[in-house]
């Protein structure tokens, strides 16, 4: 297979389901507005020490604000454990780029959840024509460091308090 033709499968494509590393049946699939409901009440979960960069917000009406505004501007997905949503990310596209985010609920978290979401989304992606993704990560998150390495993202600008990272689809 030549590096283009590898490069265009690196990532899988919603929906997808498989058992997370805690043995729950995870589905994810495209998010679309009559989730906003249950993607609301997986952020409204969410405390003080879970947030970063200030996001989700605190406010009940301004998470459902924050989610119907992604809802309508970018190519999301939603992981789910039954009717719970457990885990979104999405993609806003500009101009020649597109960046990510991603959040998986706290109870969900080390059982390979992210990583699923954040390849699924990146197929999504490539699917919708997108050829490169940014994000921005705090020093310190480690862990979202580790995962974004893994699916190939490269820090690009290092800041006192956040990386900025990006990834060539």
């Amino acid at each position: 297979m030549t590096d283009e033709a590898t490069a265009a499968h690196r990532f899988s494509r919603p929906p997808r389901s498989f058992t997370d590393g805690r043995d729950r049946a995870i589905e994810i699939g495209v998010a679309d507005d009559a989730d906003s409901e249950a993607v609301v009440e997986m952020y409204a979960a969410y405390t003080d020490a879970d947030r970063a960069q200030g996001i989700p917000p605190r406010e009940r009406r301004d998470v459902a604000e924050w989610v119907d505004t992604m809802l309508d501007d970018g190519i999301n997905l939603v992981a789910w454990h039954g009717e719970d949503a457990v885990g979104h990310a999405a993609l806003f596209p500009y101009d020649d780029t597109a960046e990510l985010v991603i959040f998986v609920h706290p109870d969900y978290h080390y059982a390979g959840i992210g990583s699923r979401l954040i390849r699924a989304l990146l197929g999504a992606g490539q699917r919708a024509g997108l050829d490169h993704v940014w994000l921005s990560v705090q020093r310190d998150n480690h862990v979202a460091m580790n995962l974004y390495r893994s699916v190939g993202f490269e820090t690009t600008r290092r800041e006192r308090n956040e990386h900025e990272m990006e990834l060539d689809l």
